[in-house]
């Protein structure tokens, strides 16, 4: 096993090799490892390879890349073969890595503060105020305890040597933390022996860490938890779902116990920034920011950004709440600076930079342009600042005339360009996903996290390893089909297996309900409760129709067209907004035909055709989209339901071409459907979120109910045979029915069983009554949600006489006042409910009316 692993891998080249040292021989952190991959069968890795990817597809793992067709919710990629770094090593990267966060924090206090940097020439002026991230509106303002980098992440990669440079500093809002734990989740279970008994550290105490800094620094009347203050609230600001790495925003939301929120959930009143929740406004204390600078503030940085929250520089500059990263902090995030580091760290800290960075000549400074002109062919040429969008080019991959134009160009505007010395990525070992009998090389790159606490900055013991897409790649992005590695950081002391998921929690820290839910988070999980009912009962009722399709030959069968019908007065259809008028109903009067080919298209087209908003799909996508807005309050099971969702109409919109196709994908919603809603009944807390979930699915489910009740007994072409038995069949009541009921389906004991039958959950008058003890809920809590029409229809609907239906036979029933005036009542039921949404929106979420005005001043 060990000769067809290492095969193909080579053993001697111009990189440093992670796993081989000189001549082959395995580097000590790596033996006992390896030895474990030898005595591995090809079933076994073949198993773990299987479950790293169905781990990723399960847990909803994505990292979105920009204009690429497929990049919405891409898996994000993990080899399972971890970095595996000595303690000896490691205290090396982590002391010189703990220096640089405190040189840069400095210099970021210096240029926003006193400049003496700028005065005595050891940063050029034009680097500085030609800076997009230089933040005039920010200069003189400093944050609590002079921090201004709470998480710096610096991206490392090794010489042939195997010394390690530092290639990028990020200073914004590093990203990569949450993903590095979730490769760490996976890959310790994927090899859990080896983890355990290998000492690798774990990463916990620096989340804590985190934490508890953003809480020890956030401004709280005065006092600090320590000192007998509350807890600060603390919220975590995500551009929302569109960004690529929306999962790590909610995954580490919800690590952290920490609210997600993105703009419009803030707002500034006088100078504190406060959370919309649906009790009011709640004091924020501190932001831990996933939004870049400019975009954080439309008043006073970019008028344009829709993402921020208007007047939160005024809050920080008037000391109430605390962002982390501080505003302006992007500023360091220029190719140029780190050619300038050295003599910083001798300036502002005393003593020489301990990692270099990558060789760098900024071409704004003449001898740096001649430099660069004489020895392009070896270097690489980016942009000064990251606003230029710039790719980076390699010298040595132009032709003549691209040379003399690059150099044209860097004569024209050299404060605008810098060269970079080429770097030749160190490999690692991955495995062969197509021969699981080799090992391959791939360049790797680190990213170490730094934290900063009140006892100085804390490297993250480990990190994100990223994986170059191709063994000779002179890049490695996550954007370009880059994967990544969990990062083992060995320990010759006893492992710290402290977990942040078992803190210690006395009586006085116990809480029995959600709070601090954002009314942003209870709008989406009202709507998640609407959609989800809403595609469980369009599949219900296409189901219905298609099955009656099945049963009939070349012409369609009277049930059949009743189906088809409804679905046409509901709007289900394509094109039935046309009708949705009284002229525009559908009348047989004349007797005509109506052909199967024309029935199957119509109905196979509510299932999948894209441009018909209202059909299946794309009440599915609606889900779809709302579930990722909230994703954070859901369990594991809970979205591994809605990956199926998602997976299953992808298969039928792919290959779905019979009824046989429709009918399986309809079954598989249903119990999709079904699964969600066991989900949160079973799984869900019952918080205000979870009531507003299932507030919003008793109402779509009397919205869609008293309508469809309401037009069946309305239509003529519902009296024909099988009827009444295809609308229980519809409200998923036919097996109680049959139960009850030794006969064929009748019209009086149906209507009582799916209207009036305060025990059936697929019935009026049970929705009514669950909907009743809901806002009974919100009216103590939170204010009275005004729901009188619908109190007036259930005093209607229980005055009812259904005496007035017997005798009746519905076959033979023309111009049946009972069945008009029931329908008229189940009109007004859907009308009122309908109207509860609006006013709950309303009140609960646009914060109109005097709920609207309260404020927590915690």
């Amino acid at each position: 096993m060990p000769h067809s692993l290492l095969s193909i891998y080579p053993k001697n080249t111009d990189r440093f090799d992670e796993m081989l040292a000189e001549g082959g021989a395995l580097r000590s952190s790596w033996q006992t490892f390896f030895d474990h991959l030898v005595a591995a069968t090809p079933e076994q890795m073949r198993h773990r390879l299987d479950y790293v990817r169905r781990r990723i597809q399960e847990n909803g793992v994505t990292y979105n890349v920009y204009a690429d067709p497929k990049g919405t919710d891409r898996p994000w990629e993990l080899d399972p073969l971890p970095l595996i770094l000595s303690a000896s090593e490691w205290h090396e990267v982590s002391s010189a890595v703990t220096q640089r966060a405190r040189l840069l924090n400095a210099v970021l206090g210096d240029l926003y503060g006193e400049q003496t940097l700028l005065r005595d020439g050891t940063l050029p002026s034009a680097l500085v105020y030609g800076h997009n991230g230089f933040l005039w509106p920010c200069h003189g303002v400093k944050p609590p305890g002079d921090t201004w980098l709470h998480l710096y992440a610096a991206d490392l990669a090794r010489s042939p040597d195997g010394r390690w440079w530092v290639i990028r500093d990020r200073t914004q809002s590093p990203s990569g933390a949450g993903y590095a734990l979730e490769n760490r989740i996976i890959v310790s279970r994927v090899f859990p022996e080896q983890f355990r008994d290998m000492g690798v550290q774990h990463l916990a105490s620096f989340f804590r860490s985190v934490r508890d800094s953003l809480s020890h620094w956030a401004p709280h009347n005065g006092k600090s938890e320590r000192e007998g203050g509350d807890a600060p609230l603390i919220v975590l600001l995500t551009p929302g779902p569109y960004n690529e790495t929306y999962f790590e925003h909610s995954y580490l939301a919800r690590y952290l116990g920490f609210p997600l929120v993105e703009g419009q959930d803030l707002t500034v009143r006088g100078e504190c920034v406060y959370l919309k929740t649906l009790t009011g406004l709640c004091r924020v204390h501190a932001i831990l920011r996933r939004l870049d600078d400019d975009f954080c503030d439309p008043l006073e940085l970019r008028g344009d950004s829709a993402l921020g929250i208007p007047g939160l520089l005024q809050v920080v500059r008037a000391g109430k709440v605390l962002v982390a990263n501080a505003l302006g902090s992007g500023l360091l995030e220029s190719a140029a600076l780190p050619g300038f580091l050295p003599g910083a760290c001798e300036k502002l800290l005393g003593e020489p930079l301990a990692m270099p960075s990558v060789g760098t000549w900024w071409c704004g400074e003449s001898a740096a342009l001649e430099f660069t002109i004489q020895n392009i062919d070896r270097l690489v040429i980016k942009g000064t600042f990251p606003s230029q969008r710039m790719d980076p080019i390699f010298g040595n991959q132009l032709d003549g005339q691209q040379r003399e134009d690059l150099i044209a160009r860097l004569r024209a505007r050299p404060l605008a360009y810098v060269a970079q010395e080429l770097v030749n990525f160190s490999q690692a070992p991955v495995w062969d996903s197509t021969d699981d009998k080799h090992l391959l090389p791939r360049g790797v790159a680190l990213r170490v996290y730094v934290a900063a606490t009140p006892q100085g900055y804390m490297v993250m013991p480990g990190g994100l390893t990223r994986v170059s897409a191709a063994a000779n790649a002179r890049m490695i992005s996550m954007q370009r089909g880059g994967s990544s590695k969990d990062t083992w950081v060995l320990t010759d002391e006893e492992v710290n297996a402290f977990t942040l998921l078992k803190n210690a929690i006395g009586v006085a820290d116990l809480v029995r309900s959600g709070s601090n839910l954002s009314s942003r988070v209870v709008e989406n999980l009202f709507w998640f409760g609407r959609y989800s009912e809403r595609c469980e009962d369009v599949a219900r009722i296409l189901r219905v129709g298609l099955s009656r399709l099945v049963d009939t030959g070349t012409e369609a069968m009277p049930a059949l067209l009743s189906t088809y019908d409804l679905c046409r007065s509901l709007k289900l259809l394509p094109g039935s907004d046309a009708e949705a008028d009284g002229k525009g109903k559908r009348e047989r009067a004349d007797q005509e035909e109506v052909h199967r080919p024309e029935l199957e298209s119509q109905m196979l087209a509510a299932i999948s055709d894209d441009e018909w908003q209202d059909g299946l799909a794309g009440n599915i996508r609606r889900l779809l989209w709302v579930g990722s807005q909230v994703r954070e309050h859901f369990s594991l099971d809970n979205w591994h339901a809605l990956n199926r969702l998602q997976h299953h109409l992808q298969v039928y919109s792919e290959f779905g071409r019979e009824i046989g196709d429709a009918l399986a994908f309809l079954d598989q919603i249903l119990l999709s459907s079904s699964s969600l809603a066991g989900f949160a009944m079973d799984n869900m807390t019952r918080d205000d979120g979870w009531r507003f979930l299932f507030i919003g699915r008793r109402i779509e489910r009397l919205i869609f109910l008293s309508s469809s009740i309401s037009q069946f007994l309305r239509l003529e072409s519902t009296r024909a045979r099988g009827g009444i038995e295809w609308l229980l069949e519809l409200t998923d009541s036919i097996i109680t029915y049959r139960s009850r009921y030794m006969t064929q389906p009748e019209l009086l004991p149906a209507l009582d069983l799916i209207v009036f039958n305060e025990d059936n959950p697929h019935a009026v008058y049970f929705q009514l009554l669950d909907l009743k003890q809901y806002l009974n809920r919100l009216s103590t809590e939170h204010g009275d949600p005004d729901e009188d029409l619908l109190n007036q229809a259930m005093s209607r609907l229980r005055a009812f006489d259904l005496s007035s239906f017997e005798g009746q036979d519905f076959s033979q029933c023309r111009n049946c006042n009972p069945c008009f005036e029931l329908a008229g009542l189940l009109d007004e039921i859907a009308n009122a409910a309908a109207s509860l949404s609006d006013r709950m929106a309303l009140r609960y979420f646009a914060h109109i009316g005097e709920i609207g005005r309260q404020t927590l001043t915690a």
